[in-house]
């Protein structure tokens, strides 16, 4: 029988406070504005700027909103996922574990379920007023707030799929965000719908979810297809269904135990990011964001917030978002290994490449020197057919891909550049990533393009018993 984990951010929570070290809750009152980023910054973990070190989480439980004068103060946590261990341990596994739990998932999602009445978690509707809640602000730079885990639902109203998906939100104005969506993805196909019809696509933004259903969010499309129900997934990785309401002010369906759930409508009204200037808000590859010149926007129709609400964010470049969109990747990666019939042992989507740029590979033992070539391919495999993975690092069983030391020891002792490392040059990127453009790189053709490249740190077949990996005798 499939164990229930925790449905809700609520009970997530409850879990960590026995655990030494997990959660801290501060409760001195700090402003939305710099004050949570600046407090995280030494546990958000690299790719924030040193010093730092992935660390608990925190909950501020009391925060004054920025742009409401008088306004309440309320409860923020971040840094909930800033470790792979807690996260894979929020749903019941180890990280090692949770890539291959997560495809079982896809292969067997388990629909969500609507809840009336008594069933669902009391909600309070407020007024739509996006400055009353402590939305942070990171920078000086920053275009402003910014809701940076929203997870938008919406269905599209031509195949009637719901699409759950995480989007950088900026608020604009008391009822306004602005909304990058990556070109391409779900969210937009069904605006796209809606536009055809003449009609604004009605959505539910949520702040604060359970661990299953916000990881399932964060998968990539190589992981779950269009056409497959992200809660559905959610629903057999956390061993329950979700359970679904009705929103308020808009004909949509919202998550019943979500702390927030921010209503509205998705319009194709375009307006600047920033019109003050040309930075966004730290990016999960730990540099500043450029403004978009347009953007869509989400007209806020209400928010519904349970007692006590808790907004729930991330800190731009750190751990957190790292993790998040490792987990999905990893398990992307190795479901197509396994197509493939290569001896992938373990995939570990690195946090220093936002959980995306560096995939390293664990390799079974080699059985022949045929096995030698075949690792390069499946490898080479990755770089070609994942747009985000620029390096791939392969290591053998003896080395653990969660070490750090581990895997530079690897790359020290087991690699000789001129044989061992591959070079994909100009191949299909990802802009973000600074390097990617003519400008660092002549040979590129375009932004968004990169060389990638594998490092083979695993042990020749032929040479294997050169490489003998001693381990301390214990005592008689």
């Amino acid at each position: 029988m499939t164990r229930r984990r925790p449905a809700d951010l609520r009970t997530a929570l409850a879990a960590l406070d026995p655990m030494p070290g997990e959660l801290v809750r501060e409760w001195e009152e700090v402003p939305a504005r710099f004050g949570v980023s600046a407090r995280y910054a030494k546990w958000a973990g690299t790719p924030a700027p040193p010093p730092t070190g992935p660390g608990p989480a925190v909950l501020f439980e009391r925060v004054t909103p920025s742009g409401a004068d008088g306004a309440a103060a309320r409860a923020v946590l971040i840094g909930l996922y800033g470790t792979r261990r807690r996260a894979a341990a929020l749903l019941g596994t180890t990280p090692a574990e949770l890539p291959p739990r997560l495809l079982d998932a896809v292969a067997s999602p388990v629909a969500p379920v609507r809840v009336q009445g008594d069933r669902a978690p009391v909600r309070t509707l407020l007024a739509p007023d996006l400055t009353a809640l402590p939305v942070p602000v990171l920078t000086d730079e920053d275009a402003g707030p910014y809701l940076t885990l929203g997870a938008v639902l919406a269905t599209d109203p031509d195949t009637g799929v719901r699409n759950l998906s995480i989007h950088r939100m900026c608020v604009q104005g008391p009822d306004l965000l602005s909304l990058w969506m990556v070109p391409g993805r779900d969210l937009e196909g069904a605006q796209q719908a809606a536009r055809r019809r003449g009609v604004p696509l009605p959505v539910a933004i949520h702040l604060g979810l359970g661990p299953a259903v916000l990881l399932s969010s964060c998968c990539p499309a190589s992981l779950v297809p269009p056409g497959v129900d992200e809660l559905a997934v959610a629903g057999a990785l956390g061993g329950a269904p979700v359970e679904l309401t009705s929103c308020r002010t808009v004909e949509a369906e919202c998550i019943a135990n979500a702390e927030y759930v921010i209503e509205g409508e998705l319009l194709p009204d375009l307006v600047p990011e920033n019109p003050q200037g040309p930075c966004a808000t730290p990016e999960f590859l730990g540099y500043q964001g450029r403004a978009h010149p347009a953007l869509p926007t989400i007209r806020v129709t209400g928010i519904t917030a349970r007692e006590g609400a808790i907004l729930q964010t991330v800190s731009g470049p750190g751990h957190e978002q790292s993790v998040l969109l490792g987990f999905g990747m990893e398990a992307a990666v190795l479901g197509r290994l396994r197509q493939l019939g290569a001896s992938v042992k373990a995939v570990h989507c690195h946090t220093a490449g936002g959980g995306q740029l560096m995939v390293v590979l664990q390799w079974r033992a080699k059985r022949s020197d045929a096995d030698d070539g075949a690792v390069r391919k499946a490898a080479e495999s990755v770089l070609e057919e994942f747009r985000m993975a620029k390096l791939v690092v392969s290591v053998d069983e003896d080395v653990d891909p969660e070490s750090d030391a581990d895997l530079w020891w690897a790359m020290a002792t087991r690699l000789q550049a001129d044989r061992d490392v591959a070079v994909l040059p100009d191949r299909e990127g990802f802009p973000l990533d600074p390097t990617q453009s003519p400008a660092y790189s002549p040979s590129l053709s375009a932004d968004g393009r990169t060389a990638k490249a594998h490092f083979d740190c695993t042990v020749p077949h032929a040479l294997r018993a050169r490489f003998h990996r001693p381990h301390f005798t214990e005592p008689p």
